[in-house]
Parts: C-alpha cells; sequence; structure tokens
C-alpha cells in the first residue's frame, strides 16, 4: 500500500481547484501586446501615408506622419502606370489555383505517408523532407530550360505546374493527420465496406480542415506575394501583380509615392482574404491546436 505525503495531496488539490480557471492578463502583457500591435500595423500604416503624399513629401527630411489628400489620383496613377488589371486577375488566378492544387495533392500524401503502410515509406518521406534543403535557386535553369522546351515560356502554366505541390505541404498534413485522425476510424470505415476514396472524402478531409486552412493561407500568401521565380518565367505583357510592380520602381528616378500606392493595392487583397476567412483560419489553428 502506498502512501501520499501531505506536500504531493496539496499539491494535487490545488491542481483540482485551478483546474479550467481562465488566467487574466496583468498590465506587463497588455503593454507587450499593444507594443506588437503597434510594430506590426506601422508598415502598412506607413505605405499609406506615404501613398497619399508627392514624392517630395516622402523624401523631406521631416516626413508626414498622417495620410494625405493624393491617395486616389496616386493610386490611379499606379494602376495605369503599371496596368494592374491584368496584373491581379492573372494573379488570382495563379494564386487560386496554386492553393487548391496545394492542399489537395498534399493532403492526400499527407494522409498516405501518416496513415497507410507501403514499401520504402520512411525512406520516401525522408527524400521529401530532404528537398526542403536545397536552395530554390539551384533548380531555376533547368526549369527554365523545361518550361521553354515544352512551350510554356511567358505563360503562367509556366508558375503554376512548377509549385502545384510543395514538401513542407506534405509534411505539415502528414505531421497533422498522424496525431488527429485515429486507426480506430479508418478500420471502422473499411468494415463498414468503405473504399479509400470513401475513407478520404467522408474521414480523412473532415478531420484535416483545420491544419488545410492554415496551409491554405500560408500557400495562397507566398503565392501571391512571389516574385523571383515569376520574374523569369513570365513577360512584360503577362505579368503578375509582384512583377507588374517591379516595373513602378525600374526607371532612372521612381516616383516613391506611387510606388507605395502600388504596394497598398498588392496588400489590399489580402487584407480582405484574411478580414473573410480570418475567424475560419483562427479556428482552424485553435482546433488543430487542443486534442484529445
Amino acid at each position: 500500500m502506498t502512501t501520499t505525503s501531505p506536500a504531493a495531496r496539496t499539491a494535487r488539490g490545488r491542481l483540482r481547484v485551478g483546474a479550467g480557471r481562465q488566467l487574466h492578463a496583468g498590465p506587463v502583457t497588455y503593454v507587450v501586446l499593444v507594443i506588437a500591435g503597434i510594430l506590426s500595423i506601422l508598415p502598412l500604416y506607413w505605405t499609406l501615408v506615404a501613398a497619399s503624399h508627392t514624392q517630395n513629401d516622402v523624401l523631406a527630411a521631416t516626413p508626414p506622419l498622417i495620410p494625405g489628400g493624393r491617395l486616389f489620383h496616386n493610386l490611379s496613377a499606379a494602376w495605369q502606370q503599371a496596368h494592374l488589371g491584368k496584373a491581379i486577375l492573372n494573379t488570382i488566378v495563379v494564386s487560386g489555383c496554386i492553393t487548391a492544387a496545394t492542399l489537395f495533392f498534399c493532403t492526400l500524401a499527407g494522409y498516405s505517408f501518416a496513415k497507410m503502410r507501403f514499401r520504402g515509406r520512411n525512406w520516401l518521406m525522408t527524400a521529401v523532407i530532404a528537398t526542403l534543403t536545397i536552395p530554390p535557386q539551384l533548380s531555376v535553369v533547368p526549369l527554365f530550360m523545361m518550361m521553354s522546351d515544352i512551350g510554356w515560356g511567358g505563360h503562367l502554366e509556366s508558375v503554376i505546374f512548377p509549385t502545384l505541390v510543395s514538401a513542407f505541404g506534405v509534411f505539415f498534413m502528414r505531421q497533422y493527420l498522424l496525431e488527429a485522425l485515429p486507426y480506430e476510424l479508418i478500420e471502422a470505415a473499411k468494415v463498414d465496406g468503405a473504399n479509400n476514396f470513401r475513407i478520404v472524402y467522408s474521414i480523412v478531409l473532415p478531420v484535416a480542415r483545420p491544419a488545410m486552412m492554415v496551409l491554405g493561407m500560408l500557400t495562397f500568401v507566398q503565392a501571391w506575394n512571389d516574385f523571383f521565380w515569376p520574374y523569369l518565367a513570365l513577360n512584360q505583357q503577362n505579368p503578375t501583380l509582384q512583377v507588374a510592380l517591379g516595373q513602378l520602381s525600374a526607371s532612372y528616378t521612381p516616383d516613391q509615392s506611387i510606388v507605395m500606392a502600388g504596394a497598398l493595392i498588392s496588400a489590399l487583397p489580402l487584407l480582405v482574404v484574411f478580414v473573410l476567412f480570418g475567424k475560419q483560419i483562427v479556428g482552424g489553428i485553435m482546433s488543430g491546436a487542443v486534442k484529445g
């Protein structure tokens, strides 16, 4: 028969009393959060301020600190000079296709690596992770030659197809499904006569939804802001948004206020996406973080 010391009983009692209790933030926590919030918003606010003034005001010894009255004029100038209408449409197509394909393929691959047993699974997973250590600049020349040989040079396909699957996405979904998806659910579905496609549709996708929301957000933002490969693969007549914005600063003396206006146009769609889907994204993160 084991005995418990009075100190251990007191500690257990305190744990039981404090279980489920909501923690209250102190003044220091609020100060840190306010500072972090200001530092996060400051770049976007300065972009707004610079985009609403003239270049002379932006480059003055004492730059302005509040928005001015030339915002819509600079937005219109940036839109016309860089032909942002077609660039935004191209970026929406590229980002949407890459995000949808990444979620589809990475979820299937992550489920296969997490719950399906096949020969060479660990070796293949190691190879996928090893590709994360290869700098993407090393594949630029062979990838550019491949796109040219296929005939996709200057077309959106040359930007979409090389990024339909990401090694990070496969690893991310595999790690999530490894813990969130019990084998018992899969075995029960097999007993009921469900095939692999039915299991994926009815069990895997609902369980993986929180991780898919997070991965989709990260993939969309990365595809929207990508500049290096689209700059090499596309031409000035068929650019994405970031490539088109590069034209604003390509002149000998670029107008910084118009460049900032173009950057503001580029950031607005991402803000709209987060406002519309932010609650689902945060809910997906929280539901993925709390298990059991």
